[in-house]
């Protein structure tokens, strides 16, 4: 029993909408496996660039004093 016209060209179009949605979903699980290493890797480099242009400016050579070597630093002044 042939079918007609109507049920072929629904059938096409219902195959190009599948496949156009496979596209996307293949665009998209592409876009998200990119982004995150070009971007992440990008931006971190920028702070550590960013780092070093600041401790440069300070020329900071040692570490930052700990919050106990503060207190002890106050407290000796204070005698």
């Amino acid at each position: 029993m042939p079918r007609g016209r109507s049920t072929f060209t629904k059938r096409q179009k219902e195959h190009t909408r599948q496949q156009r949605q496979r596209d996307k979903a293949e665009r998209r699980s592409q876009r998200k496996q990119e982004k995150p290493e070009v971007q992440g890797t990008d931006e971190l480099e920028e702070l550590r660039e960013n780092a070093r242009a600041q401790a440069a400016l300070f020329q900071t050579d040692s570490d930052p004093p700990t919050s106990s070597e503060r207190l002890t630093s106050v407290n000796d002044t204070s005698d």
